[in-house]
């Protein structure tokens, strides 16, 4: 199948009411997220509080994750035939084709370093607004400083602050993260770029090591997903959530499916992630010493559907603020997203699910046209099947 480049907005119809504005006339250019200054007030503005079929439930029940324990995958002697690697595998294959999320223990990465990034997170979010919009994300980026993200969206603002930047994995080893603080934020930023320079690459590797348990999972060549995503170019994100004093208004991050491929989260002790599992909302205890894992819509393609992208949100509080480390693994973005063969039935039986697209223009897609949820991937789809070039 041909590529497509994306060259206009996808037809009204495929975009949900909540789409941003991408000429920006109904944002409110003078509202800025400043929370310690919101915060003063007794309400908050209009333009965070969500409707009511998506206000949150604070006391949503625990969903039971599976713990994945990496120890002896990782081990220099583990195979794709052991008795251990088999049970992981299935472990995670049926909690992929559940719901997409899954927990991973003794995953090799330093907790000095996993300290340190939150220390610098920190640092960061406790800079003073000025000082944080000096890595100000530009119009249709996906990386730099966004605060709730007021210059995309018009309503349903979610209260949060993020840093978002550019890993890549193509040139080994690769400074991408260490020159993107010297240029965004200067000179003396330059032990934050190593910090997530470090934090990165442990990203990367672990990555790469899960893509190769999802692969044996799926019953496809161990190496084929991380041969697939070796020269990945994926993306770091920084996610702060601040007390609310109207919690049961708002979210910190609204309904959505990740439109990348993976998903690393470590959270702080703060209770906030929720995943909709079974026609309810679920929540995910916060375990220092665990990331979370979930699949998002790139890999749902990479597996013709067999893999699930799970809808989940991110509430706040009144009392704690929220910090979370989140990669997003993403491919080369020239790579051809498509199914190996090993999950396609040459009879056709089991057709493909989703066209043929690389991940520049999925990413394309999400930041200029289409604000992401539980039907992104499929939405897109459909504009590349109904749009021919």
């Amino acid at each position: 199948m041909a590529i497509n480049r994306i060259t206009t907005s996808p037809h009204k119809e495929n975009k949900p009411k909540h789409d941003e504005e991408d000429d920006s006339d109904h944002v409110q250019t003078s509202l800025v997220f400043n929370p310690s200054l919101l915060n003063l007030k007794s309400d908050i503005p209009k333009q965070f509080i969500w409707p009511d079929c998506d206000k949150p439930s604070i006391d949503a029940p625990e969903l039971d994750v599976p713990f994945i324990d990496l120890g002896h995958f990782l081990s220099n002697n583990s195979s794709s035939s052991s008795s251990s690697t088999l049970q992981v595998s299935r472990l995670v294959a049926d909690a992929c084709k559940k719901h997409g999320f899954f927990l991973v223990l003794n995953h090799g990465v330093e907790e000095d370093l996993i300290s340190d990034a939150h220390k610098y997170m920190d640092r960061f979010f406790d800079m003073p607004l000025a000082e944080k919009q000096r890595a100000q994300r530009k119009a249709g980026g996906s990386c730099g400083y966004a605060s709730s993200f007021t210059g995309r969206f018009s309503d349903k603002l979610p209260w949060k602050e993020t840093l978002s930047f550019r890993f890549s994995n193509e040139n080994n080893p690769s400074k991408t993260v260490q020159d993107y603080f010297h240029g965004a934020m200067g000179q003396e930023f330059e032990p934050f770029g190593k910090v997530y320079q470090e934090y990165c690459e442990a990203m990367s590797a672990l990555s790469l090591k899960i893509m190769e348990l999802l692969g044996l999972s799926l019953g496809v060549n161990r190496e084929h997903f991380r041969e697939f995503f070796e020269e990945n170019d994926s993306i770091m994100r920084l996610n702060y959530y601040p007390p609310c004093q109207k919690p049961d208004l708002t979210l910190g991050t609204g309904p959505h499916c990740d439109p990348t491929s993976l998903t690393i989260l470590h959270q702080d002790n703060v209770n906030g992630l929720q995943v909709f599992v079974d026609n309810q909302w679920r929540s995910i205890r916060p375990n220092p010493k665990a990331f979370v894992v979930n699949i998002g819509d790139t890999f749902m393609a990479l597996s013709n559907g067999r893999y699930r992208s799970c809808l989940h949100r991110a509430v706040v509080n009144s009392e704690s603020a929220r910090k979370s480390l989140a990669f997003f693994l993403c491919p080369k973005k020239d790579r051809v997203v498509k199914p190996p063969s090993e999950l396609l039935d040459i009879t056709g039986s089991t057709p493909r699910k989703y066209p043929d697209f690389t991940w520049s223009m999925f990413l394309e897609f999400t930041q200029k046209h289409y604000r992401a949820d539980m039907n992104t991937l499929q939405a897109f789809s459909n504009w590349l099947t109904t749009n021919p070039i």
